[in-house]
């Protein structure tokens, strides 16, 4: 849990229903400030809904999202996004930017000064483990996946968003890449303090980089709690995804077995 109590984003018995089945239902949630919250879930679980009405990509059908304590309804669309980092699967690098270009996207649009958008740039793609020298003026077609998910979060974080939203980030990289991303997200986030919503499938990359899990089933909040809570959860839905945990562990032990 974090060290002081500040609400950075609250769900109000939220649904969200654009037809005749609502996509999720009756959240009541808080998230703190400086904490990582993993949403975990099936597909259509309503993970990703979820998220976007932190954004204000959606709007809620009934109940309230607040972010920083205001309805996302009474925000400014466009600040709102600003005050959010937001990384997706496909990382949604413009194709004919260089990398120091769609790093610096966000802070150009803040009307930051072309000096001081350079110096952040190639601070952010040191942290992100990019040397700027070397990748600062690549285009995305000339990354590999593993470097395009790490300018994208780069990205996200440019104009320094206390708000970080993730979707699936590192879904479509190898699994070597995948835990090398983690672990760097996982140093990143510990050393800037963001507040994380991050979003998977994966119930070991949810115990890697989780403060606290919400784990999601048919549209509702079926379990929150620490990675520990969720081991002792007697939730029927927490149960399937720990299953899936075990069989792994077991799938690995027999690996190295055979390797004796």
């Amino acid at each position: 849990m974090p060290h002081n109590d500040e609400i950075a984003v609250e769900f109000c018995d939220v649904t969200y229903c654009p037809g005749d089945r609502p996509l999720v239902s009756n959240l009541n949630f808080t998230v703190y400030r400086g904490e990582a919250l993993i949403l975990l879930g099936r597909s259509g679980s309503g993970k990703t809904t979820t998220m976007k009405l932190i954004n204000r990509l959606l709007t809620p059908t009934s109940g309230e999202v607040k972010v920083e304590g205001i309805s996302t309804v009474e925000w400014n669309p466009i600040k709102l996004r600003r005050r959010i980092g937001y990384v997706i699967q496909e990382t949604g690098l413009f194709p004919h930017f260089n990398v120091e270009r769609n790093v610096g996207l966000v802070p150009a649009l803040e009307g930051w000064k072309p000096n001081q958008i350079k110096s952040r740039v190639y601070e952010l793609l040191d942290l992100v483990g990019l040397d700027p020298g070397q990748f600062a003026q690549r285009y995305p077609d000339e990354l590999s996946g593993g470097q395009k998910q790490r300018v994208g979060v780069a990205r996200a974080l440019a104009a320094n968003p206390p708000l970080m939203l993730m979707d699936e980030p590192f879904g479509a990289l190898d699994p070597i890449t995948r835990l090398e991303i983690q672990s760097e997200f996982r140093r990143l986030q510990g050393e800037l303090g963001k507040t994380v919503i991050f979003v998977t499938h994966d119930i070991q990359e949810a115990f890697t980089l989780a403060s606290r899990i919400g784990l999601m089933q048919g549209g509702r909040m079926v379990e929150l709690g620490t990675p520990t809570e969720f081991l002792q959860s007697e939730e029927p839905e927490a149960r399937t995804f720990l299953g899936c945990l075990e069989a792994m562990a077991e799938t690995r032990e027999m690996a190295m077995r055979n390797n004796i």
